[in-house]
């Protein structure tokens, strides 16, 4: 809608003060300018996360390695729990005889390995409703002697 300053006469306008029909776009502008310079600076904290420092507990018992079932595979693809031979369609019967509380099994494996050894292995452990972790070793440290 327009409005004039000269009485709503048709034919009697001055010079310079007809209707304004143009929207000003100069606020939306600098909105959108800020919009975009927040969604730069915050982007990378989205893709990464937040480094969080968390709280340090005080051990009462620690855990011994006759308490944690450690199912280890060879670059053979041989299978052993904690240092014994075992048979993969056996595995969750002996874990569950040996570590009745137990409700997570770490799996290390040899890094030549062939794959298929170490999914058949989870899969049978994930059968027998066991927590599968996977050991690793990080790339700074030496590398330890293996039991």
């Amino acid at each position: 809608m327009a409005f004039t300053t000269n009485g709503g006469g048709y034919g009697s306008r001055r010079r310079g003060t007809g209707a304004i029909s143009e929207i000003n776009v100069t606020p939306f502008v600098d909105v959108m300018l800020v919009l975009l310079i927040i969604f730069m600076l915050t982007a990378h904290v989205m893709e990464y996360g937040i480094e969080v420092n968390v709280p340090t507990t005080k051990v009462t018992k620690p855990a011994t390695a006759q308490d944690i079932p450690v199912v280890s595979i060879d670059k053979a693809g041989v299978y052993t729990l904690n240092g014994k031979p075992v048979n993969i369609n056996q595995i969750n019967d002996v874990i569950h005889q040996q570590f009745s509380k137990a409700k997570a099994v770490y799996v290390r494996a040899d890094k030549d390995t062939i794959w298929d050894a170490v999914a058949q292995m989870t899969a049978e452990l994930g059968q027998g409703k066991l927590q599968v972790n996977l050991i690793t070793q990080p790339i700074d440290r030496p590398r330890a002697s293996r039991r």
